[in-house]
């Protein structure tokens, strides 16, 4: 017999599974606690029992888009050694493809993650910020063969410089309504930009590890 504490596990799989759903076939914006309810067979007061205030929950369902992105970004470096400068930078440029390979692929789910605000400014829990410095991790990787005299704080915030500036340009890539571009351009574009980035090591050394990301 299925105890309290079994239905609760269930309920709260079955709401995330449900909010999952939503956000990647219809986008961020169309996620509505009353759709939800109807959907999963409850009423929207349960919502708020099992989740403390909606951010968590579409944090949950952040948390599976980033274990996707994680898990594609481990498939093109997983067997990478980074023994030379040269070894690294193709790391660093597998890295950005296969960010921009999963943007394009999953482009509702993967804009969700940027859309989200948190309400009445709440900080992101410390479990979510966790799960997301395991992807700047496998970026320092590279870079700590790259540039070795680097600090482990200059290299976290470099980390996070080169991801912000592959979002960046991939975001924009993507973006029907302003420069969007065909995937091949894209491609070519982000690469002579990674590589020009990657390259220019001197000026990657300038990067000010107390400067906000």
């Amino acid at each position: 017999m299925a105890t309290q504490a079994d239905r609760y596990t269930v309920l709260r799989t079955s709401l995330i599974d449900a909010a999952e759903r939503i956000i990647a076939e219809s986008g961020l914006a169309a996620l509505r606690t009353r759709d939800l309810a109807r959907e999963v067979g409850c009423s929207v007061g349960t919502i708020y029992n099992v989740f403390e205030h909606l951010d968590e929950l579409i944090l949950c369902v952040g948390s599976r888009t980033l274990a996707m992105l994680d898990t594609a970004l481990r498939a093109v470096t997983s067997a990478s050694t980074y023994d030379s400068p040269e070894e690294a930078i193709d790391g660093l440029l597998r890295l950005a493809l296969a960010y921009l390979e999963f943007a394009a692929r999953h482009t509702i789910r993967w804009r969700a993650l940027f859309e989200h605000r948190m309400s009445e400014a709440r900080p992101l829990p410390e479990w979510f910020v966790d799960q997301q410095q395991v992807l700047f991790i496998q970026v320092e990787r590279p870079l700590l063969t790259l540039l070795p005299e680097l600090d482990e704080a200059a290299r976290r915030t470099l980390a996070r410089t080169l991801f912000s500036a592959v979002h960046g340009i991939v975001a924009l890539g993507l973006e029907e309504k302003l420069v969007s571009l065909p995937l091949p351009d894209l491609r070519s574009q982000l690469t002579a930009a990674v590589r020009a980035i990657a390259t220019g090591r001197e000026e990657l050394r300038l990067v000010d590890p107390t400067a906000s990301v």
